[in-house]
């Protein structure tokens, strides 16, 4: 059985992230073709980037990062929770992403992005091109959440059918994509 890690992309007290991650959890959970389990960054409270050698190379001498690269090892494949922030992704979620290589190499990655008018698509852009870099193939389906229409009161979460069908198009892809890499891992 594939794993699917749910990546709460923001750190932020407050945030909007947090509900959104619970979300498309229990929408995964519907489904019986992979595990899915959401990662928060901010359980793992890593400090800027502070290791000695390159992530390539692996030779990790900070007990966070040991701890951030075995929770992202685990994974075949990840769905990015990610707000915009002056169109692009948060710093901590850059970070963590910048503490690893190796680990998220062929696997694949969908996005979940949310904001204000544009649903966070800068931000889903910007991580694209991140995600590039690495070597992880994120999948074309996305969800986009606004706070305007999306939420009520900027506050709770009233998601409409149609973002749980993109999510659902989202996982088929990622499901597929990680599975057709796993063999290259």
């Amino acid at each position: 059985m594939l794993k699917i890690g749910i990546i709460l992309g923001s750190t932020r007290p407050g945030r909007r992230g947090e509900v959104i991650a619970q979300w498309i959890h229990e929408v995964a959970s519907k489904r019986t073709d992979a595990e899915f389990e959401i990662v928060d960054l901010a359980d793992f409270n890593l400090p800027l980037y502070d290791e000695p050698n390159p992530p390539m190379l692996m030779k990790y001498t900070k007990e966070h990062t040991k701890a951030w690269s075995q929770a992202i090892n685990a994974y075949d494949g990840y769905i990015f929770v990610t707000p915009e922030y002056n169109h692009a992704i948060t710093g901590a979620l850059k970070n963590a992403i910048d503490f690893l290589f190796n680990e998220w190499k062929d696997k694949a990655a969908g996005i979940v992005s949310y904001g204000g008018g544009a649903g966070g698509t800068r931000a889903a852009e910007n991580l694209r091109l991140i995600l590039g870099e690495l070597h992880v193939a994120d999948v074309r389906a996305q969800v986009t959440l606004s706070l305007f229409t999306d939420f009520e009161n900027f506050s709770v979460l009233k998601p409409s059918p149609r973002q749980e069908a993109a999510a659902n198009t989202m996982f088929d892809q990622v499901i597929a994509w990680s599975g057709a890499l796993k063999t290259l891992r």
